[in-house]
This record gives C-alpha cells, sequence and structure tokens, in this order.
C-alpha cells in the first residue's frame, strides 16, 4: 500500500495550524537579503533559511527520501508466521467475535464476520485455523525504513482508591471533558488530515492550546474541567491516565469504572524518560514501579515530575460490565488478545499476529492478537500495546514489558491491503 502524500492546500493547512495551536516555532528566523547590494554567504557557512513549509518553494534541492517506497504492509505466506501452528487459536476467538461487532458494518469485512457468526461461540481450534487461513491473507508490517521490528510495551486496567467527596484523604481530581475545550477536526474538508485532531480554546478572536497539565493543576477549583470523583494518589492517578482507563474502589467497598473521553491535545512526554535524563533514575529501573518508589520518596518534586508530561487525560463513567474495559474500537478489550496499535497502519478491528518475548526475559511469546485500542505513546508501524486485562498482576507484567516484536496483520483475500 503506498502511503498517499499531503495535497499542497491539505500540507499548508497543516503547516499553519501545527504553527498557530501547537505552537512548533517560537519566533521566526529573518530571511536572507535579496537587494542587489546584499553580499552573499561565506562558503564556508550556509545561508540562513526560514523553516518552509511542505509543499512550499524551497532555495535548495531536498535530500532524497530513500525509504519512500517502502511499503507499510507487505503481502507474506501463512508459513512466515513463527509460531502460527502453536497457537491455542481458541483463546482468540472470543476476542474475535467482538471486533466482528465493529467491523461488520464494513462491507470488506461483511462476510468474513458473517462466517465467524455461524462458527458459534466455541468452534475447534482446527475449524478456527481453517477458517482464518481461508478467509484471510497475512500481511508483514514495515516500518518506512524497511525494518520488520519495533517496540511492543504493556498496558493494563489499574484500581486506584477514591471517592465522590473531596476530603483530607481523597484530595486528587479526576477530571471530566471541560465544556470550554475545542475539538477542531478537518477531515471532512480535507481527507488528507482525517487523523488529525486538535484541541484548542478560545482566547478572544484567536484559538490558542488547550491548558497543559501544569496549567490545569494550577487552576485547582477554577479548573474548566468538571471533578467526577476524588483520587487518594497524585501518582496513581497519573498512571491510571497512562493507562486510559481504570476502576475507583469508593469507600463502601464499590467501585466505579472510567474510561478514556478526551485529551488536552499536548503530546505525551515519558516521566520515566525524564528521570533517567535528571540522573535520578537508570534507565533499567524506570519502570513504573521504579517511578512509584521514587516519588514516594521525593514528593517534594512530585509536581516537578508530573509536570514534564504536558499531557492531560480526561474520563468518563462507563457503565459497570463484567468485561474488560471498552478500548477505542467500541469493543470490551480481552485479556492477553487485545493490541493497541497505531491505526494509520493497522486497521482497527484487525486481528494482528504477533512475535515478542514474555515482560522482562527471552522467552517467545507469540500469539494471535486483535487491534481493539489506540494509544497517546502508540505511535509509529510496528508498535504495540498489549493488554494484560486487570488489577495487581496484569500491572506488574505491562509495568516491565518492553521488548522487541514483530507484526503481521491478517485482511480479507484482496491483491491489495
Amino acid at each position: 500500500m503506498k502511503r498517499r502524500a499531503h495535497s499542497p492546500s491539505a500540507q499548508r493547512l497543516l503547516c499553519l495550524l501545527a504553527v498557530g495551536l501547537l505552537a512548533g516555532c517560537a519566533s521566526q528566523i529573518p530571511a536572507p537579503a535579496t537587494s542587489a547590494g546584499a553580499q552573499p554567504c561565506p562558503p564556508a557557512k550556509a545561508c540562513p533559511a526560514c523553516p518552509a513549509c511542505p509543499g512550499t518553494p524551497a532555495t535548495a534541492a531536498p535530500t532524497p527520501d530513500l525509504t519512500a517506497s517502502v511499503e507499510p504492509l507487505q503481502r507474506v505466506t501463512w508459513t512466515e508466521l513463527p509460531g502460527w501452528n502453536g497457537d491455542d487459536l481458541t483463546q482468540a476467538w472470543p476476542a474475535l467475535r467482538e471486533s466482528c461487532k465493529a467491523l461488520a458494518k464494513q462491507v470488506r469485512w461483511q462476510a468474513v464476520c458473517d462466517g465467524a457468526k455461524a462458527l458459534g461461540d466455541k468452534p475447534g481450534q482446527t475449524t478456527i485455523r481453517q477458517f482464518l487461513e481461508s478467509r484471510l491473507s497475512p500481511w508483514a508490517v514495515r516500518n518506512p525504513d524497511g525494518t520488520s521490528e519495533g517496540l511492543i510495551t504493556g498496558y493494563y486496567e489499574p484500581l486506584i482508591k477514591g471517592g465522590r467527596a473531596r476530603s483530607e484523604r481523597y484530595a486528587w481530581p479526576i477530571h471530566g471533558v471541560p465544556a470550554d475545550m475545542l475539538t477542531i477536526d478537518f477531515g471532512d474538508v480535507y481527507p488528507d488530515l482525517r487523523n488529525l485532531r486538535l484541541r484548542g480554546r478560545i482566547v478572544g478572536n484567536k484559538v490558542v492550546p488547550y491548558w497543559t497539565r501544569a496549567e490545569l493543576d494550577g487552576m485547582r477549583d477554577r479548573s474548566p474541567a468538571p471533578v467526577l470523583l476524588w483520587a487518594a494518589d497524585p501518582i496513581d492517578l497519573f498512571f491510571l491516565q497512562v493507562q486510559g482507563s481504570g476502576r475507583v474502589e469508593l469507600p463502601d467497598g464499590s467501585s466505579v469504572r472510567i474510561g478514556y473521553a478526551d485529551q488536552n491535545g499536548h503530546p505525551y512526554q515519558s516521566i520515566g524518560r525524564w528521570l533517567v535524563a535528571q540522573g535520578e533514575l537508570p534507565l533499567e529501573k524506570a519502570s513504573m514501579d521504579g517511578i512509584k518508589g521514587w516519588a514516594r520518596a521525593n514528593p517534594q518534586r512530585l509536581s516537578e515530575l508530573l509536570h514534564s508530561n504536558p499531557s492531560y487525560v480526561f474520563f468518563r463513567e462507563m457503565p459497570a460490565t463484567a468485561g474488560g474495559p471498552t478500548g477505542s474500537l467500541g469493543v470490551p478489550l480481552t485479556a492477553g488478545r487485545s493490541l493497541a496499535v497505531d491505526p494509520r497502519t493497522i486497521p482497527l478491528g484487525a486481528p494482528v499476529f504477533l512475535a515478542t518475548t514474555a515482560p522482562n526475559s527471552d522467552r517467545p511469546l507469540r500469539r494471535l492478537m486483535l487491534a481493539q485500542d489506540t494509544g497517546g505513546a502508540i505511535k509509529g508501524a510496528v508498535r504495540g500495546d498489549f493488554f494484560w486485562g486487570f488489577g495487581t498482576d496484569a500491572g506488574a507484567q505491562a509495568g516491565k514489558m518492553r521488548q522487541q516484536g514483530q507484526l503481521w496483520v491478517l485482511l480479507p483475500n484482496d491483491p491489495k491491503p
């Protein structure tokens, strides 16, 4: 599949939006003089130039893009999937049926999902394998540079302590979506920008970036975001935001499930990387447990740590169901079989075969997954986030998972993906 280039008008609009809303440039570099009396730059120095938006005339020939011809999906045979015949596909079947609740609305998936429905809830291993191999084709996922490996991390559904009312014990707000936050979507007018969602707010007659985490925290009771619940621990709340969903245990022992509703539009910055850069933690200890330990040993620097990440997640209350949390596809996630992906390469809902290793080990982990979720930090072709489920044990696995892996997306039989 060839990646489409942005049209010139869309490129210019994207550049203008990036500069105006995302504050990409702090200042403007003066253009070189063009008058007849201007002196040329010395040969040893490059003449200064303003950074150009994509699609605008350039003053010098661009560096050739040697990776432009690399296809992100390349058709392969089933024998090229390592461990394909060793996976227990019956464990992935319920997740596939969940995906079909969304995929069946798409023409190209209708026949596949109708066939899956006809097989029922519990077909045998051989039946599932024959069904998949006859209805789908494997496509190897490739990075823009042609490599086949990428980062596979883990996530889970945490449980934190909280309450409905603010108190000395429950002092950290869990916010819903603020009423004054704008979502700017140009996808209908500019199809090339359909994956771009900008967040902003109105100041006078201008749209400016929405508040950062530090700014929102500094507002306290003046925050425009409503408070859904109050958390007992700020670092637990931060990691709940990182996971994107979770449960809040109330004082009476009951719990409330909350899920991702929106985000403030600022890019996610890893607080683990910040601690490493500050010399506070070695890289091998910058795990979730390591970060929590540092935070509790350095309470006076907690705000500095959290505010190093300007991104802020807003939640909504979810129905109390027995299944997993709802992912971006709109269906419940399945522990050990749901994967968060970058939908620019891998379509949401599609089966994905994953070949990686178990957390913090070299033990092979090869299984059929379903692309049912996305994430702010899940960017890139060969990039996945493995959903481990709910609770402490799942959190332990997710917190130490940072492996290299390969991905194959399974798509309905077609000459092109």
